[in-house]
Parts: structure tokens; C-alpha cells; sequence
């Protein structure tokens, strides 16, 4: 199912534990280490996530901050346009906002992921890598032998690599929420306090597009 497939992708891109650790490590190996390291943290926890939904969210929250740029993202997905007249307090919210929707709606299908392969693929012939950008391409393989495209874009911030993007199936997370976003606030009339308080229905949206696009 293609919340099944979306939830894994998005799981080893928010969910991965001890990477505080790997600073030293290139992007690729930052990542085959999470695709390892998220699902030994997922089936050590299986019973305790399923009966209990807070203890699940909160042992999330405690691995997304060091490896996620929550604070790049947000500000990618409002663009500049918006963002410079957001306050302090107002990003924050948006960040936290942002945060916990995404690992509410796909908490659940996480769970019931429990089988499937993926592969690190090693860095592209010619592609273009810098000491601060680089993207890293996977293949996530389904129980039913499908195979589906993975590319995250890693940034370097002090000195760690951390995920600012994903794309699946040829599908740019990022670029969606940010149309989302600008839709949001052309509907709300450029208020910015409602878009973030109904950003978990545009996240919801967001889902729906991907499947209706990916023909699942």
C-alpha cells in the first residue's frame, strides 16, 4: 500500500536514532546506518508503540530533533515570501506544528510495516556533491517485489549531516508542501496563525496527492 511505502520512506528520514554520534560520517553511510537503526528501535518497542500511541510519538520526537533541519524545512516550505514576516514565535509554532503531524499521521502505518529491503545506492557517476549538499539515493523494495525510488537531499550544519528533503517515487515533498502552503494562505487570506492551526488537514492533503499521483 502506498501508505505503507510512504510511511517507511518518511521513517528512515525522521526516525533515526543515534546519529548524533555519526557527524563524522558521509551522507551515504548516515543513511544506510538509519535504515538499519530505525527499525531495530521500531520492533525492540513494537508492543509498547501499539498500546500505547504518546510513548510512541514522544520516542520519536526524541530522535527527529538532532537529524532533521525542522527549522530549514519550515522555512523552505513558507518561502522567503512568508517567512520574513513570520515572528519568532509564530516559526516555532509552525515548526512544532509541522513536526508533530507528520509523526501522528504516519505513527499508525509505521507500525504496521514489518516487512521489505532496502539498498543505499553508492553516489551517482558525475553527480553533483559538495561539501555541503549532497543527495543520496535508495531503493525501498516491498514484500511483493516492487521497487520504489527514494532520494534524500542532506545538508551539512555544523559539521553534521542532516536531512532537508525527500523525494518519492519521483514526487518532491518539500515542493508539494510548499504549494500546499501557498494555497493554505491564499485561502485563509494570508493568516498565517489559521494555516498553521489547520496544518495537519494540509499535511492530510498532501497524502492524498502523492497517491493519486504515484497511481496507487
Amino acid at each position: 500500500m502506498m501508505r505503507n511505502l510512504m510511511t517507511w520512506a518518511l521513517a528512515l528520514l525522521l526516525s533515526t536514532p543515534l546519529l548524533a554520534q555519526a557527524a563524522a560520517a558521509t551522507p551515504h553511510q548516515v543513511v544506510e546506518d538509519t535504515s538499519v537503526r530505525v527499525m531495530e528501535v521500531l520492533n525492540a518497542n513494537r508492543e509498547l508503540y501499539e498500546q500505547d500511541s504518546n510513548a510512541f510519538l514522544e520516542g520519536l520526537n526524541e530522535v527527529l530533533d538532532p537529524v532533521v533541519d525542522f527549522r530549514g524545512i519550515a522555512r523552505s516550505v513558507m518561502t522567503v515570501r512568508y517567512s520574513r514576516s513570520a515572528s519568532e514565535e509564530q516559526m516555532d509554532r509552525f515548526i512544532d506544528t509541522f513536526k508533530r503531524s507528520m509523526v501522528e499521521f504516519y505513527g499508525n502505518a509505521l507500525l504496521e510495516f514489518d516487512s521489505g529491503n532496502i539498498t543505499v545506492l553508492p553516489p551517482a557517476r558525475g553527480a553533483q556533491q559538495s561539501d555541503e549538499r549532497a543527495s543520496v539515493n535508495m531503493e525501498v523494495r516491498a514484500n511483493n517485489g516492487n521497487i520504489y525510488p527514494v532520494t534524500y537531499t542532506m545538508v551539512k550544519l555544523d559539521g553534521q549531516w542532516k536531512v532537508r528533503n525527500v523525494i518519492v517515487e519521483g514526487i518532491n515533498i518539500g515542493l508539494l508542501f510548499r504549494d500546499q502552503f501557498a494555497q493554505a494562505m491564499q485561502a485563509n487570506r494570508n493568516d498565517l496563525d489559521a494555516v498553521i492551526a489547520n496544518w495537519g488537514s494540509v499535511v492530510a492533503e498532501s497524502r492524498e496527492i502523492v497517491e493519486q499521483e504515484a497511481g496507487e
